[in-house]
């Protein structure tokens, strides 16, 4: 990050739009706890914090759970009325339930009287966040980490003359950075089963992971820019003919074409840590992951600095551009007895000179006054693609049924795209019968 970036984002002149801590501590100070996932991040907040603790006068506590088991621990923490956790970095798709289960803190009076307006957030980070129902004003949590999935290559080989022109002549254009899926797929299979340096590579680390979500990120990853949609748009719940259409099928089709062609041996259930192993072990050319991997990536000294690069997810083949987002809001836990001064650490985390150092921590910060600062895109390598990223985002179902919704595309997508069970076409036609069927027992129909 460089020097004039931090000044500017520091500036008094942006950082007045917040009130300050000083002032308003209470007498006593609190022990509160935050529950997250365990991942790089985390850390990154952790270190943030000590500015909230030093500040506030209160002790934080951290609660991080690995991301395979972080839905089931924290979900049940909510369900239960457990009194673990004071704020919740959830993920984007609980926000339905939570809302309307009671489990989280309505945050719009605290807003308004903060002076925090979701405007100065990413408009997409606020509607997959914050927002329930979507498209209201009622916010249920601050925009906490922006995330997205995006992909990272090895920039060295791609660089190398004689790969260059073997290249240009087998495909009549430039090995580049992929401007389609289909561009992206004819790099994989070139990579595939290559010697470099002594060692076989493989062509593109993609999420299959059965357990959790990572398929379902993977393949609506690919599936948005086919042109999926999840309902009409005119006509909530109605998922026939959208979540299988043609353009659907297609997009399936060809994420098990990439799965079969150009992934590395051993990825039947791979997910974050497998794809980030796989490419800083120098196994292959291009990594799907979201964007939380990208500092580590440039930090490591196998594959990082000028080594890697980083790009936005490709067009389909219409031209149409989306991608998956990731993410997470903090939100205040309506069951914890901390209530005062959970909201206070949010205040405290929106303020814009701290939404700065948390984006020089490694976390993605979602504030517009980071994110827009003239400094950011030439900030670090990735920066700009973080940007063009967050610019095409779609997010899954954030139904209060979203457990069940999830369970569906995760076992569909898996039997057809790993374990070759049927087509795509009745995979898709399957998860529009069950997601029908979850609907339905809601009364959405």
């Amino acid at each position: 990050m460089t020097v004039s970036y931090l000044k500017s984002a520091f500036g008094a002149g942006v950082a007045t739009a917040f009130l300050t801590l000083g002032a308003t501590a209470p007498a006593q100070a609190e022990d509160l706890t935050l529950c997250w996932a365990s991942w790089d991040p985390a850390n990154a907040l952790v270190a943030l914090s000590k500015d909230f603790e030093a500040k506030s006068g209160h002790k934080m506590s951290f609660e991080f759970v690995p991301w395979p088991n972080f839905a089931d621990r924290m979900l049940n923490e909510l369900n239960s009325g457990g009194k673990l956790c004071d704020l919740m970095i959830g993920d984007s798709q609980w926000i339905g339930g939570a809302a309307e289960n009671g489990q989280y803190v309505k945050l719009n009076d605290f807003f308004g009287k903060e002076g925090i307006k979701m405007s100065d957030f990413i408009p997409a980070t606020v509607t997959g966040y914050a927002e329930w129902p979507k498209g209201s004003p009622n916010y249920w949590a601050l925009p906490a980490f922006g995330d997205v999935v995006g992909w990272s290559y090895r920039k060295d080989w791609f660089s190398r003359p004689e790969l260059q022109a073997e290249f240009k002549q087998k495909y009549g254009r430039d090995l580049a950075v992929p401007k389609t899926f289909a561009e992206l797929k004819d790099i994989a299979a070139f990579f595939q089963n290559r010697e470099i340096d002594g060692n076989k590579v493989y062509g593109a680390a993609i999420y299959t992971e059965r357990g959790s979500e990572g398929i379902t990120m993977g393949a609506m990853d690919v599936l948005y820019s086919f042109g999926f949609e999840y309902q009409n748009p005119d006509k909530p719940y109605e998922l026939e003919g959208y979540v299988n259409s043609d353009k659907s099928v297609k997009g399936l089709e060809f994420y098990k074409e990439l799965y079969n062609c150009c992934a590395p041996p051993g990825s039947s259930d791979a997910y974050m840590s497998e794809n980030i192993d796989a490419y800083k072990s120098g196994q292959v050319a291009l990594q799907m992951n979201f964007a939380f991997t990208w500092p580590g990536i440039h930090a490591d000294p196998k594959v990082g600095g000028d080594k890697s690069g980083y790009f936005a997810n490709p067009a389909g083949p219409d031209g149409v551009q989306f991608a998956q987002l990731g993410g997470q809001g903090i939100s205040v836990v309506a069951a914890s007895d901390k209530q005062d001064a959970a909201l206070e650490y949010i205040k405290w985390f929106a303020q814009p000179d701290i939404q700065a150092k948390w984006w020089q921590l490694g976390g993605y910060s979602a504030l517009r006054a980071v994110v827009e600062d003239p400094g950011f895109a030439t900030s670090q390598p990735y920066a700009q693609t973080f940007l063009d990223s967050m610019a095409i985002v779609k997010d899954f179902w954030a139904e209060p049924s979203y457990a069940s919704l999830l369970q569906a595309s995760q076992k569909r997508f898996h039997n057809y795209v790993v374990a070759g069970q049927g087509t795509a076409k009745e995979a898709l036609d399957g998860l529009a019968a069950d997601w029908t069927e979850i609907f339905d027992d809601e009364g959405k129909y």
